[in-house]
């Protein structure tokens, strides 16, 4: 917030003769509004960051979201395991985060492929950065590993999640991050003096960025482990091994919803900015604007499931629609801040055939993935990338990204072309670097063993054969169910194996 200057010299001529002293009755007077400046300077700083660190809050409330949905769409036999992954997704990753990840995504000044600065957070806060940004920050870097292990659940060991998760925050994503969202990217759209085609990758908050890098490695972890015991038959047809709680599933999306009230406006990191002083309409407005969008897109892809699945099986499905309501908000991720609240029901309603159309393929190719975390987030990540460059209004653009006046924006808007070949090099280097580094990994865990269960664990759960325990135990009279203590595990009651 730019302060108004004030001069005693220029201000003292104005006093009149009988003034005693209108230089120091000058000064004084400069001083007091200079007081009264730095304050107002200071609440503006107090209002941004109080807005970010809200913001993380939200973000950091959705791995409880992914929690619940993850523990509800496994069996009961492994809830225990699943719960647990996500809560050391977000114990790793923050430490790993602070140590390494914070650098490499924002350590500048560096090049545009890796920052090199603020490892550990030293130097922090500076001018650039404040800790409610590496808060925010973190809590992005640990929701694309928890996409990843909703991919490969049932049947994972706890060192493999140990390991991608803590190579994932404190590597992989921060890379990608770094290219997009630094200001030295090669690739960022806040990169203005070198932008990718004129424009860099209107990547907002994260569709490529977040939810493919999180789908990507988890499709290389799947394919690697190969399906759950009993998901295809020996025909080759797919069999539905359901989650256990759809009330859990249903908890989730509506925790993931709310917390994406702080992913996509979040990403503004200030709230206190006019676009021109005096008015009604400044960045609070587009903030309003993103979180509109976002509800849109969520909204129509949730009403475009639940009526083309009702077509396709005949039934009303929950999780079909909560999966499809978290479809419209992946792909809504990348544009939300720079498209139009009727371009954000087309997203969404796009989003959910593809959602749908992934997952076909998915049986096709005897393809396991339990939450279909690969076909959400990897596949409506890379439409919601594609929907930005189609979409994306000049107006807007500018807003979100000024300093380069004339920018290309959205094809369909008269932007021309090169938004879109931006965003198709970002959806190419992103499966690009995930392969190169996810695959890999999952490869080589493979072939130590250290990937996936015994098939005597991944029939027995993991709850009882890794964890000591399961995730349902109730006091009942153990000789009606057999079970000593009068114990009793509700997975192992008409649970598929």
């Amino acid at each position: 917030m730019a302060s108004p200057g004030c001069s005693a010299e220029q201000l003292a001529p104005f006093f009149g003769p009988n003034t005693t002293n209108a230089t120091a009755a000058a000064d004084y007077i400069c001083r007091q509004f200079s007081a009264v400046s730095d304050k107002f300077v200071d609440t503006s700083y107090a209002v941004d960051s109080t807005y970010l660190l809200f913001s993380a809050y939200l973000v950091f409330a959705m791995q409880l979201g992914f929690a619940m949905l993850c523990a509800g769409s496994v069996r009961a036999k492994n809830t225990m395991n699943i719960m647990l992954t996500n809560v050391l997704d977000a114990a790793a990753g923050g430490i790993f985060y602070y140590l390494f990840g914070f650098a490499f995504a924002f350590g500048a000044p560096s090049n545009g492929f890796i920052g090199r600065h603020f490892f550990g957070l030293k130097e922090i806060p500076s001018s650039l950065y404040d800790y409610s940004f590496f808060l925010y920050q973190w809590a992005f870097a640990i929701a694309a590993a928890g996409i990843t292990s909703g991919s490969i659940a049932e049947r994972t060991q706890f060192v493999a999640y140990l390991i991608y998760s803590s190579f994932l925050t404190g590597f992989v994503y921060p890379i990608v991050s770094h290219w997009f969202w630094s200001s030295d990217g090669w690739a960022s759209a806040s990169n203005t003096g070198n932008l990718l085609f004129g424009s860099g990758v209107i990547d907002f908050a994260g569709s490529g960025v977040v939810h493919m890098v999180g789908g990507i490695a988890g499709l290389y972890g799947a394919l690697i482990e190969g399906p759950r015991i009993g998901r295809f038959d020996h025909a080759g047809r797919a069999v539905a091994l359901r989650g256990h709680s759809a009330s859990l599933v249903v908890l989730g999306t509506f925790l993931l919803w709310f917390g994406w009230y702080g992913f996509n406006p979040g990403s503004f990191f200030k709230i206190l900015s006019p676009y021109s002083s005096g008015n009604y309409y400044g960045q609070w407005s587009a903030v309003g604007r993103t979180a509109v969008t976002t509800t849109l897109a969520g909204c129509t892809a949730a009403l475009t499931t639940l009526f083309v699945k009702r077509l396709l099986s005949g039934h009303w499905n929950v999780t079909d629609v909560c999966n499809g309501l978290l479809s419209g908000f992946a792909a809504i991720t990348a544009g939300c801040s720079v498209v139009e609240p009727w371009a954000a029901v087309i997203c969404g309603f796009v989003a959910a055939l593809v959602l749908i159309g992934c997952n076909k393929l998915a049986d096709m190719v005897k393809y396991d993935d339990p939450l279909e975390a690969a076909q959400l987030h990897g596949g409506c990540g890379a439409w919601g990338v594609i929907f930005t460059a189609l979409f994306a209004r000049e107006k807007y653009v500018n807003e979100v990204y000024p300093g380069k006046p004339g920018r290309p924006y959205g094809l369909f808007m008269g932007g021309g072309w090169g938004l879109l070949a931006a965003h198709i090099i970002q959806i190419l280097v992103i499966i690009g670097w995930v392969s190169m580094t996810m695959g890999p990994l999952f490869y080589v865990l493979h072939k130590l063993k250290l990937l996936r269960i015994s098939p005597d664990d991944e029939l027995a759960g993991m709850d009882l054969t890794r964890h000591g325990g399961f995730a349902y135990a109730y006091e009942d009279d153990s000789r009606l169910h057999g079970s000593p203590n009068g114990r009793i595990e509700v997975g192992t009651i008409n649970t598929p194996s």
